[in-house]
């Protein structure tokens, strides 16, 4: 059976809600919650049958219903959505259950030091409880799952939450580790028995949800999809991307799952949220232009949208937030003609650092390279080593990505067949191994002694204003070049800083002539640049660093790439083929964001948000004269502004489209149409 075509506009309803608080659904309205859903123009919203508290909101012979619930508050809500024609998945926390936790210590996780571990760790914080997989409470879970699939045999999808498992020590581990011969006191071994957690979790509980039906869509949550981890997706109908920019995600982080994402064969979707701040925040409102920027952007990168709410315990829909969904969905609706089936256009494939080195956690160098590939207006994709490299003009390896014969051969391939390579720092590098897996055109003499050291870039290569050496924070690998093309020189320090010697605030300033060695090389169709440049980026933001990188990049490239438009860095473009509809669809976007917010902490909460840097998105400026060259073999008969359908003008010759948008806020959809 083909699977369902995801809904474009969701809403994640949480209801994560206390024993303590009375009157629970108290002012459910069929007809009002139907009203006001239609009114936001929402096709699907996900509702809870189990919370992380561990309560059920309906009556259940597995579970506890909720203690200040006096009727099947589930059956209310999803029977008002059916009716209009609204999808409803159910959603039971899984990762997390106080009310299991607090009958069944025994059944939470344990760390190394005999402690629970997870979420929240003392009986006198706040905070919820994490569970072990390898313990009954999966048993239990198990039969919570299909207790709501018969119930609701009709529901739309199982949503399944907090999906993770730390390596622990609890007595199911410990079995775990004993039965499989693994030792206790290694912590890798214990990350296996987490592993094997969390491959028991997904084949159990896939089987409870597909208890009636094979084709039962089910989504199981742990707030990222891990590049590279590729085994888990059997359990997988769709995707979907946990990504509040305003909750600690920021802007750029949806654009790098989401490319990513794309890639895989699932249809998937963006998560944001209507907060200020991040989940579990009564009352907070980001700006309803914030919420049209993020569903924009979610459509422009390939994605259906899904945005995060949490109900009021006594059931009644906010008003001033479907007001702010609807101002956003509404443009979603418009839109979504132009988005129907329509996949990437990518000049650029981007070998993942998290996918290579199996990274748990934040991935400095796929960040960076995301920023820096967004902020340059390039056209790529996000990739592992099982995915096709041969459609990318250039792949790129960022920073950290040694070689193991495997890789090495296809990249050989790759590079045969007329591609092109950019490598950084270590990457390129033979594993275990202090020399490079490719002729780059130089010796390499390892990795530098200095750390921070500066560079002079070529002049191609570095920013207009840019005539004297600059600091780059990270070591180095020492390479002089051959018969290769330098990309520019390295200037040392008078030393590193220490007790010792050590020079003004930070580190000593740049000896008045080259080291001898280079900043990087290029030979052919490979260029190698000599710094971890994309972790700098990300992690300093250096305008002169970026501009460094995307002149390498379009050194490479040359006249090779698709698109080339003129916008500021904060803009960011898109290009998408609908081939049914034998046409292109460019996605212009821009908003402004601010940096607002503090450290002060106002609260104990489970999950970030609580105060700190936000970026806002407030006031939409316009764009104008913005213009687009694009490489396109196929003639073109109309271009057109859309939704509004305003042609606009355009030349087209050996084999380039071009024109100019007179101008835009917010998002503008390009549709270059050929019939």
């Amino acid at each position: 059976m083909k699977p369902k075509t995801l809904p474009f506009r969701q809403i994640h309803l949480d209801f994560h809600t206390s024993p303590h608080i009375p009157g629970i659904g108290t002012k459910f309205d069929k007809a009002r919650w139907q009203d006001t859903l239609q009114e936001a123009r929402v096709n699907s919203v996900t509702l809870f049958s189990k919370c992380h508290h561990g309560w059920s909101y309906h009556p259940t012979g597995v579970g506890k219903q909720h203690p200040h619930l006096d009727f099947d508050l589930l059956r209310a809500q999803y029977e008002a959505c059916k009716e209009i024609g609204i999808a409803a998945p159910i959603y039971l926390s899984a990762g997390v259950d106080n009310l299991a936790g607090e009958e069944h210590p025994e059944w939470r996780e344990i760390n190394a030091e005999g402690a629970f571990s997870g979420w929240v760790t003392s009986p006198i914080k706040p905070g919820f409880q994490m569970m072990d997989f390898l313990s009954p409470y999966l048993d239990y879970l198990c039969a919570q799952i299909e207790e709501a699939v018969r119930l609701f045999p009709d529901c739309d999808g199982i949503f399944l939450d907090i999906i993770s498992q730390a390596p622990g020590c609890s007595k199911w581990r410990l079995a775990c580790l004993e039965a499989q011969g693994w030792d206790a006191e290694l912590l890798e071994d214990r990350q296996k028995a987490a592993d094997a957690a969390l491959k028991r979790y997904y084949q159990m509980t896939t089987q409870a949800a597909k208890c009636l039906s094979p084709d039962m869509p089910i989504f199981h949550n742990s707030g990222h999809i891990r590049r590279g981890d590729r085994d888990v997706l059997q359990y997988f109908s769709h995707l979907e991307i946990e990504s509040l920019p305003t909750g600690g995600w920021g802007y750029d982080h949806f654009p790098m799952s989401a490319k990513y994402a794309a890639r895989l064969g699932l249809d998937f979707l963006g998560m944001t949220g209507k907060f200020h701040t991040t989940w579990g925040e009564f009352g907070g409102h980001k700006h309803p232009n914030a919420l049209r920027y993020e569903c924009a952007a979610m459509l422009a990168f390939n994605s259906k949208c899904s945005i995060g709410d949490q109900l009021h315990p006594s059931g009644e829909l906010d008003a001033t937030t479907y007001r702010t969904i609807g101002a956003a969905y509404r443009e979603v609706e418009a839109r979504e003609p132009w988005c129907l089936g329509a996949r990437p256009v990518a000049d650029i494939g981007v070998l993942s650092s998290e996918a290579e080195n199996h990274s748990h956690g934040q991935s400095l160098p796929d960040e960076g390279v995301t920023r820096a590939l967004l902020e340059g207006h390039f056209l790529f994709e996000l990739l592992d080593r099982e995915m096709d490299f041969s459609q990318f003009r250039l792949l790129i390896l960022p920073d950290d990505i040694r070689m193991d014969e495997a890789l090495k051969s296809r990249l050989d391939g790759y590079l045969a067949s007329g591609g092109r390579l950019l490598l950084s720092g270590e990457s390129g590098l033979w594993k275990g191994r202090a020399e490079f897996a490719f002729d780059l055109g130089a010796d390499y003499s390892g990795p530098s002694e200095f750390s921070p050291d500066f560079i002079l870039p070529e002049p191609a290569f570095r920013a207009d204003f840019l005539s004297t050496p600059v600091v780059m924070y990270g070591r180095s690998q020492r390479i002089r070049v051959t018969s290769g093309e330098s990309l520019g020189k390295v200037f040392d320090p008078y030393f590193n800083r220490s007790y010792r010697h050590f020079c003004s605030h930070q580190h000593a300033p740049f000896r008045d002539v080259p080291s001898g060695f280079d900043c990087g090389v290029r030979k052919g169709s490979v260029a190698y640049l000599s710094h971890p440049v994309f972790t700098l980026y990300r992690t300093y933001g250096a305008v002169v660093h970026r501009e460094y990188i995307c002149r390498v990049i379009k050194s490479l490239l040359g006249l090779d790439a698709t698109c080339e438009v003129r916008l500021p860095s904060t803009a960011r473009v898109s290009l998408n083929r609908q081939a049914e509809a034998r046409r292109s669809v460019l996605h212009l976007l821009f908003a402004n964001t601010v940096s607002r917010g503090g450290s002060l902490k106002l609260s104990d909460i489970t999950v970030s948000g609580s105060g700190g840097n936000i970026e806002i998105i407030e006031e939409l400026l316009p764009l104008r004269n913005t213009r687009v060259i694009l490489r396109h073999q196929s003639p073109v008969k109309r271009v057109t502004l859309e939704p509004a359908g305003e042609e606009i003008p355009f030349t087209q010759e050996s084999g380039t489209v071009e024109f100019t948008v007179d101008e835009f806020a917010c998002h503008q959809i390009v549709a270059l149409s050929e019939v």
